[in-house]
């Protein structure tokens, strides 16, 4: 079980309908673009849909790759990964290093899922989830979901 809490998805409640990357967006940017979100939906079989962010890894493999010392910092206490803008160069070592596919790039500087650690209330994608798919858990090994639902591959 993973250390730090993220944004886990029961792929039996979510319907795939982008909710959750339109909030985020709005949110970090202030656009409606899913293109821009932290939180992707991913469809895993025709039937099936699952949102994916950043899981919040232990000894995280994007910071650990980061050729740039001081660019992305994993927060100890909560496992959010902060980027210093000033510092980070777009070079993309993270995104490779991210076996999740969590990580985009805008504005050549990295950006994932930060829990919305600015926000009150936490997570702007968890509380307008129209299906109530979206919640802040700890991540077990191997799934998605306290339900048991295998973790999709991005």
């Amino acid at each position: 079980m993973s250390k730090y809490k993220s944004v886990v998805v029961d792929v039996d409640k979510c319907t795939g309908c982008r909710v959750c990357e339109f909030v985020c967006s709005m949110e970090h940017c202030g656009v409606f673009n899913p293109s821009r979100a932290r939180i992707n939906v991913l469809r895993v079989y025709p039937c099936t849909n699952a949102a994916y962010s950043c899981r919040m890894c232990d000894d995280a493999p994007c910071v650990l790759s980061c050729p740039h010392k001081g660019a992305m910092i994993q927060d100890e206490e909560i496992g959010v990964i902060k980027i210093n803008d000033e510092l980070c160069d777009g070079c993309d070592k993270c995104m490779k290093a991210c076996e999740y596919g969590s990580i985009i790039l805008e504005n050549q500087k990295a950006r994932m899922c930060d829990l919305c650690c600015e926000r009150e209330g936490g997570p702007a994608c968890i509380e307008w989830c129209p299906e109530e798919a979206l919640t802040l858990a700890f991540r077990e090994d191997g799934q998605e979901s306290g339900a048991g639902s295998e973790v999709p591959e991005a």
